[in-house]
């Protein structure tokens, strides 16, 4: 079991990292799946995106430890959920790893962001970051703080799990120290009204960077 990363958080939380390892055929065997989902697979157009679809279910199988039929599916704004489960889940996936975060409190939503990290952020940072926002030292030009930033804002996105928000105009990141593991605070523009919440990230050993929130 390619399992690299497993967190507790705490008594209702868990997050893992899995390192996609495995060829297709042997995926498919450590899952049930029904047509739609076979639909689904076979409409990737690479490889490597059949590759990580299915490295998530099966660490998200690993994560619950069971042998009965996971039914995940996504809802209207592309939020995924278990339908025999009353958890909140968040997938993602970057190159060659696959991640799952489980809340295992119906109180509490989870959102979960895993990026390699690249220098080509520079090029689009004025796309999802403020001038105020850029204009803090640890964020302007540095990758890491662009990544943090980056995956602080997606994982908030996949939290709220709908389409509405918008990451430069909605999600505001404070200013943060910068290191290879800790927290900042976001200001949150919610229809039902502003909310900050607490982004906790990392920096992997071989360059991922990742951020989780919940709440």
């Amino acid at each position: 079991m390619p399992v690299v990363f497993d967190l507790k958080i705490d008594e209702h939380t868990e997050l893992a990292v899995w390192k996609i390892e495995e060829s297709h055929e042997s995926l498919m065997a450590g899952l049930q799946l029904r047509q739609h989902e076979l639909d689904v697979i076979a409409s990737f157009k690479s490889e490597k995106r059949a590759l990580q679809w299915l490295s998530t279910r099966l660490l998200l199988r690993t994560m619950l430890n069971t042998k009965e039929y996971i039914d995940c599916k996504m809802d209207d704004h592309g939020k995924p959920y278990l339908v025999n489960y009353d958890y909140h889940i968040s997938l993602s996936h970057s190159y060659d790893y696959a991640a799952v975060m489980i809340s295992r409190n119906a109180q509490k939503k989870v959102g979960l962001d895993m990026e390699m990290i690249k220098h080509k952020i520079k090029l689009v940072r004025h796309k999802f970051l403020s001038d105020v926002e850029l204009s803090q030292k640890q964020i302007g030009d540095n990758i890491n703080g662009l990544y943090v930033c980056w995956c602080a804002k997606e994982a908030i996105y996949k939290w709220h799990g709908k389409k509405e928000l918008e990451f430069k105009r909605d999600i505001h990141i404070k200013p943060f120290k910068l290191r290879d593991e800790g927290d900042l605070m976001a200001a949150v523009a919610l229809p039902e009204g502003t909310r900050e919440l607490e982004v906790n990230y990392f920096k992997t050993d071989d360059g991922y960077m990742l951020g989780y929130v919940i709440g």
